[in-house]
């Protein structure tokens, strides 16, 4: 066999492979003369056809991509865990003005809320200079690579030279990755359901800062997979005790019996990046992973 035709039959890792890669022959697809027949969509190589992969039918192979794709990228980069930082896109940095805010009272609300930005990005820095001791393979930072505090999030760990990855997802109204998410670690989603599934399946501890419905939607999510055993008992730790004291009366719903006492004890409530990398740090030298 020639030498050319023996290198085209080889992965990409180096490894033999004897039928012709799918690479090859997009190639040589787009190289066939344009005639009627070859222009026409239903000439076009089905994984290499965006109009086809985007019909309805075929959602059950989209939802398996999404999966599949950040999956793959994470185990090629050896990420074994990660520390989960939920909360408000719309909680500026300190000094900035409140881009979302309506009225005076939610302007002065968001840019007072601006010590969580603060703390979420403290609270990144200590979880990743912390993962430099495992070669950034454990307790990897992860937030939904948007603004707020998942900027915060990223910027602490970019800020101490760590790797920290971003799930974002296409919206009605734009949102850019920030950029302080590692560029080869910053996904986009189509689906919230497989995004979620991806905070949650390497997490070693759930961090969620003030938010709106986004954010009370991961909480309840992950609580709920604890709560039934269907996911281990990590740490939840929710920053800001005055404001989840008023969001959420989690006492009141054991109170009245649709939850049991000791379930409130899934969630601890912290005000500082301190003492909540405290209680992670303490939770794995009593139970390690």
């Amino acid at each position: 066999m020639a030498k050319g035709k023996t290198d085209s039959l080889r992965r990409k890792d180096g490894a033999w492979a004897p039928l012709e890669s799918n690479r090859a022959d997009k190639s040589r697809a787009a190289m066939v003369p344009a005639t009627p027949q070859s222009l026409s969509p239903s000439y076009r190589l089905a994984y290499a056809d965006n109009d086809f992969l985007c019909r309805e039918e075929l959602r059950p192979i989209r939802l398996q991509l999404e999966l599949l794709k950040v999956e793959m990228a994470l185990a090629e980069r050896d990420i074994r865990s990660t520390i989960v930082l939920f909360g408000g896109a719309r909680i500026p940095a300190p000094g900035e003005a409140a881009w979302a805010a309506r009225n005076d009272i939610q302007k002065r609300n968001l840019e007072a809320a601006s010590i969580y930005y603060d703390e979420a990005r403290e609270f990144a820095r200590l979880c990743s200079e912390w993962s430099a001791g495992f070669g950034h393979k454990e307790y990897v930072v992860v937030t939904g690579g948007g603004p707020g505090v998942m900027e915060a999030g990223n910027r602490g760990a970019a800020e101490v030279g760590a790797p920290s990855i971003g799930l974002n997802i296409v919206l009605p109204h734009e949102q850019a990755p920030n950029p302080y998410v590692t560029p080869d670690l910053s996904f986009n989603f189509h689906y919230f359901a497989i995004r979620k599934m991806h905070f949650l399946m390497r997490a070693k501890a759930i961090a969620i800062f003030p938010g709106g419905f986004g954010t009370l939607d991961e909480l309840f999510e992950s609580v709920t997979l604890i709560q039934t055993g269907r996911m281990a008992k990590i740490p939840i730790l929710l920053f800001g005790v005055e404001f989840w004291r008023r969001v959420v009366n989690f006492e009141a719903l054991a109170e009245f019996g649709t939850i049991s006492p000791e379930d409130v004890n899934l969630l601890q409530s912290v005000d500082t990046a301190q003492e909540a990398f405290g209680i992670v740090q303490d939770f794995y030298r009593e139970n390690p992973a």
